[in-house]
């Protein structure tokens, strides 16, 4: 006796802020992130959507398991990566922010999932396995790369299209981070 709604599960990731109090006027930018998306969406009203940037390859979230994987971290790596990185050095592995200088609002995390296999391939050939710093040192620097990527492309998301709103959706909007990161870019 319960009506059936059908929802898109990405228009339902856009439009879950107007739950919110007090909830986002239109238009905003919506970053659509999570284990299987990426994506700039600027929102003009219910039912109007343009995508304005995604990834070609792999989503955020999806760096964060893999990377998490590579580690030895359990399922989902966002939140697993987050607490090592509490104890690690965002700034003693240098990994690459690809994209970031691509004048558009094109992404990519491929390219970081594989300097992440290389640095771990790496440290336990050497018989670092045991030592766990430099775990805590990559999940940290991981971490910080996506988040990095995320905020400047949102940043320059907002810029393109002249909007003030940002709405996170996804999983990995929840990522403290990310959240203080945006937090310090709304207040400049």
């Amino acid at each position: 006796g319960v009506p059936v709604v059908g929802v898109h599960h990405l228009e339902g990731h856009l439009l879950s802020p107007l739950l919110a109090d007090p909830k986002p006027d239109f238009p905003f930018l919506a970053l659509l992130v999570s284990g299987g998306h990426t994506q700039l969406i600027r929102v003009e009203r219910w039912g109007s959507y343009q995508l304005v940037g995604d990834t070609l390859d792999d989503a955020a979230g999806e760096a964060f398991d893999k990377s998490a994987k590579l580690l030895g971290l359990a399922y989902p790596g966002g939140p697993a990566i987050a607490e090592l990185a509490k104890f690690g050095d965002p700034q003693y592995f240098k990994l690459p922010r690809p994209m970031l200088k691509s004048n558009n609002l094109q992404m990519s995390f491929s390219g970081l999932k594989t300097a992440v296999l290389t640095i771990v391939k790496q440290h336990l050939t050497q018989g670092e396995a045991a030592n766990p710093a430099w775990r805590a040192h990559l999940a940290a620097s991981v971490q910080t790369a996506i988040v990095d990527t995320l905020v400047a492309k949102a940043a320059a998301a907002l810029r393109q299209e002249k909007l003030n709103r940002l709405v996170v959706a996804g999983g990995v909007g929840a990522n403290r981070l990310l959240r203080e990161q945006l937090g310090e870019y709304a207040k400049q």
